[in-house]
């Protein structure tokens, strides 16, 4: 900063001190940030230890049908996402805490993800119950009969129906960078943790899909199938 001759002296100084004052609030925020942003990632991955153990775990089985499927490498605790279940009540994500689920974001103009839901319907059929549910949401975001009677006609009768017309769900997960394109499918542990995602269909009623998910919800040091 240049002194002007005419300047009075505690003038020059009362704008140094402002200029000091302004530099040391800025970088007091930017610190502030960076370490709620290292905080949230480290609270992330002391809670989601269990999960990051089991994504080790079942990774030798992310192949064939199931190659496409990643693994989580971090610790991601999945948002406590919202959207309607059939009688238009509102349900959060958290609601299936305690059980192990596979999240599947689809639509009737995705040509995949019309492909893919009758092997999620059958996935259903043979592994859901009280320790996992695959949780479909369609977000359509016109005609709200229209995946309805897709999934009638199609013989999908053993996926409980959610959607969200609103499409707010898919840009939720986009913003933690696992919603790319459709369809969109994470497996979330019982404590709302990322297992692992795919972006994608796949063949989830195969036998590599089948075993994948078995293993998932196997208790560590146990054998054999469900």
């Amino acid at each position: 900063m240049s002194i002007s001759p005419h300047q009075p002296l505690f003038a020059v100084r009362g704008r140094q001190r402002l200029i000091y004052g302004i530099g040391l609030a800025a970088g007091l925020v930017a610190l502030a940030v960076y370490g709620m942003a290292a905080f949230t990632r480290n609270a992330s991955q002391a809670s989601c230890g269990a999960a990051l153990e089991l994504a080790r775990r079942i990774a030798p089985l992310a192949h064939g049908q199931l190659a496409a499927f990643a693994v989580a490498e971090r610790g991601v605790a999945v948002p406590d996402l919202s959207f309607r279940d059939a009688n238009a009540g509102e349900r959060y994500l958290s609601q299936w805490r305690g059980r192990t689920v596979l999240l599947n974001l689809w639509a009737t103009w995705c040509v995949p993800c019309r492909k893919e839901m009758p092997a999620l319907n059958a996935l259903e059929q043979r592994l859901g119950g009280t320790r996992f549910e695959v949780v479909a949401v369609n977000i359509d975001t016109r005609d709200p009969e229209k995946p309805r009677a897709w999934l009638r006609d199609s013989g999908v009768d053993k996926l409980a129906y959610y959607a969200d017309s609103s499409a707010r769900i898919f840009q939720d997960l986009k913003a933690i960078g696992r919603a790319i394109g459709m369809p969109t499918t994470l497996l979330i542990d019982p404590s709302g943790c990322e297992i692992g995602t795919i972006a994608g269909p796949a063949e989830w009623a195969s036998p590599d899909g089948v075993a994948l998910i078995s293993a998932a919800l196997r208790t560590p040091g146990t054998k054999g199938e469900l």
